[in-house]
């Protein structure tokens, strides 16, 4: 059995190297590449070899290995409400580069403080994961990585307190953590937390005669030092032990003691006798590590992650075979359903700069996206409802309830499920949307290029640095990593004035994404299988590279035909991109749905108790719907919506009339309905008065 388990690990190892490397061949596969291509049956058996790190989900932090606390939908809130212990929580993303590249500290520093999990914990939470959008956007979430502060026994609901660090240097953020401890008051500071406070100097000749069977160790540093609360909480779960500090002590009591620099540790020992502690170094390791190797100090028992009973079950990533040379129908459209649904939907509501941001970047979307029918003519509709809002803030949900077609509208879609095929990454949590943002830049960039005619008559024509400035402040204002946005926006602020013709637009572009690819290139957030290199590669574009005296050099103009030729329509296949009747109707995401990631499904008891988990814990602000909240119609107008179960009645008798109305019809008619009412009893009041008007004067006459 071992020999044969051992076969087939090393049969899968292959399958799996077959397969991740197959899509680094120039151009479409070949009649020998496609003759070489696996059964699924290896497939499945390479990935269950490489186990739920390379086939799964793309998770930063794992329970049990890690000394990160990992949440999700179903778990923070019950963590962090009422909670013994104070928590500092990291909101992130999977796909932010940044947050890749910052994983390593994060996981150190959880190690480096988890001695201190009774008083504080170190966790994260995942926003990229599906089942995890509500959630986050409950918690207020805009960027990544966002560091939140939760006190100790928080009953309310609360989004925690934002990290206020100057950097996000390990050391920076463990001394922050010891701040947060001490805000705490004495009411709700975490039981099995020591005061951290120091104390007078008076009361270390009281701890001197005391004799309770425990070592006492007093450590003498001055106001900058952190030295002594951190001792103090690295011996937290040791017994047998109490540590204090001593600040301002003068010079005459430090000398009778033996002390001659800070910071230094005097200890009393059990049974009465004391003196100075003699380390290599007065650093804090030392000194917690001298202190923890005491005879009769034993730790006790404390609270880590524990990893799951249950095994994970790993993910088959079903790989598509792609040809580089082309553009994805598939890779754009999952774009922006993350860019509609997830990134811009973690605001809830829209108002003023941020607003008008979204009007236009959804103008520039509208009259220049290249792809199917169905959804430009989504992004129509979209912009046409934006340009004839008459209001200064809308809710965000009501966006969404467009983008999902709650309207029935018919002919729009937009697929609900992710789907990448040319920015598909060796693991999950490479390339992916990142890279379908620049795709979708760059797209935008060529047709205003090319179709300049697209863009008459909406404030942007006769303008070559139109569509760039919307790119730079949609990512100025809802690119969800906050350092990204502060590179691209240094980029902007350094040349993009420059640009005079669309030509120089698309050029420019092309230039800052090769910046930024430099700047990636050897980073944690770099996907091995697609190292991060000057594009276009001299395979995909031969004329585009040139050596002037040894030196590499680009050919602009032969960049340019191939920038304008690569994004053009004509270079847009539609191969792998999901049919409006492979989704829900409308588009909308299904209930507890799941995003595809090309991911093999769960069987049908495994879904379904999946799904009973995403659902966010009820103590959370509920996400208003269309039918509990505000109800904006087609033509601007903002409609009082019914209550769910009123609105479901709606939905249920509207099909039995055979009409096609709406709910939107519906209200519209009673509103019409109630109008008419007023305006009918207003007329009976009129006449009315004035008929008794006239008998009062033509009795008169007669008299």
């Amino acid at each position: 059995m071992a020999a044969a388990a051992g076969a087939a690990a090393a049969a899968a190892a292959a399958a799996a190297a077959a397969v991740t490397a197959a899509p680094r061949s120039p151009g479409a596969p070949t009649a020998a590449a496609r003759a070489r291509r696996l059964p699924p049956l290896l497939v499945l058996l390479a990935a269950a070899a490489a186990g739920p790190g390379a086939g799964g989900a793309a998770r930063l932090y794992r329970a049990g290995e890690d000394a990160v606390w990992v949440l999700d939908s179903g778990s923070v809130r019950g963590a962090t409400a009422n909670s013994s212990a104070a928590w500092l929580v990291q909101f992130y993303s999977s796909w932010c580069g940044h947050c890749i590249g910052y994983a390593p500290t994060w996981r150190a520093l959880a190690r480096d403080v988890r001695d201190w999990a009774a008083a504080i914990r170190v966790a994260a939470l995942d926003c990229a994961e599906e089942e995890n959008h509500e959630v986050c956007r409950a918690y207020d979430i805009h960027f990544y990585p966002s560091f939140r502060y939760f006190k100790a026994f928080t009953k309310d609901f609360t989004t925690g307190e934002n990290f206020k660090g100057p950097d996000r240097e390990l050391q920076t953020v463990r001394r922050t953590m010891i701040d947060f401890l001490q805000n705490h008051t004495d009411a709700d500071r975490p039981p099995a937390c020591p005061p951290l406070g120091p104390i007078p100097p008076s009361d270390v000749l009281s701890l001197m005669d005391n004799r309770d069977g425990r070592y006492v160790a007093i450590l003498f540093e001055n106001n900058s030092s952190y030295v002594g609360r951190e001792v103090i909480l690295d011996l937290l779960p040791y017994e047998n032990i109490v540590v204090k500090r001593v600040l301002d002590a003068d010079e005459a009591f430090l000398e009778k003691l033996g002390v001659s620099s800070l910071p230094s540790c005097y200890l009393i020992y059990p049974n009465g006798t004391r003196g100075l502690m003699n380390i290599g170094k007065p650093l804090r390791s030392f000194f917690s590590s001298y202190l923890k190797s005491l005879p009769d100090v034993r730790k006790k028992l404390i609270s880590l992650p524990e990893k799951p009973n249950k095994e994970e079950n790993p993910e088959v990533v079903i790989w598509r075979e792609f040809d580089r040379s082309k553009l994805y129908t598939a890779d754009l459209e999952s774009g922006l359903h993350y860019l509609l649904r997830v990134e811009l939907a973690t605001h809830r509501s829209l108002a003023g700069a941020e607003l008008q941001t979204l009007k236009d970047f959804v103008t520039v979307l509208a009259k220049l996206f290249p792809g199917r029918a169905p959804v430009r003519k989504l992004l129509e509709t979209l912009q046409e409802w934006l340009a004839n809002l008459p209001l200064d803030r809308i809710p965000y949900n009501a966006i969404l309830d467009l983008v999902n077609n709650k309207m029935r509208i018919s002919g729009i879609f937009l697929i609900n499920r992710i789907k990448w095929v040319g920015c598909q990454g060796s693991r999950p949590e490479f390339r992916g949307y990142t890279c379908s943002l620049w795709k979708l830049f760059h797209t935008l960039t060529v047709r205003a290029g090319t179709h300049p005619e697209a863009l008459d008559g909406t404030g942007f024509e006769d303008d070559p640095q139109a569509v760039l400035q919307t790119i730079r402040r949609y990512i100025h204002t809802f690119f969800g990593c906050k350092e990204c946005s502060e590179h691209f926006e240094e980029m902007a602020k350094e040349s993009m004035d420059s640009v005079k013709t669309s030509d120089q637009a698309i050029l420019w572009l092309w230039k800052k994404h090769n910046l930024v690819n430099n700047r990636l290139a050897g980073h944690l957030s770099e996907d091995p299988k697609f190292p991060k290199v000057p594009w276009p590669s001299p395979d995909l574009c031969p004329a585009c590279h040139e050596e002037i005296k040894g030196l590499h050099s680009w050919n602009e103009g032969q960049v340019l035909l191939f920038l304008k030729q690569h994004y053009g329509s004509d270079n847009l296949v539609d191969t792998y991109a999901a049919d409006q009747e492979d989704a829900h109707e409308g588009g909308a995401p299904p209930e507890g749905g799941e995003q595809e990631r090309g991911l093999v499904s769960p069987e049908k008891p495994q879904e379904e108790q999946r799904a009973k988990s995403l659902r966010p814990p009820s103590v959370l602000p509920p996400r208003p719907d269309l039918s509990q909240g505000l109800q904006l119609g087609l033509d601007g107008g903002l409609q009082s919506a019914s209550r769910a179960e009123g609105h479901r009645e709606v939905e249920v008798a509207v099909p039995f009339l055979g009409m096609g109305f709406s709910s939107l019809d519906m209200s519209l008619c009673v509103v019409l309905y109630v109008a008419s009412s007023l305006f009918l009893m207003l007329m009976y009041f009129f006449f009315r008065v004035r008929s008794k008007r006239w008998k009062v004067r033509y009795h008169r006459l007669s008299v």
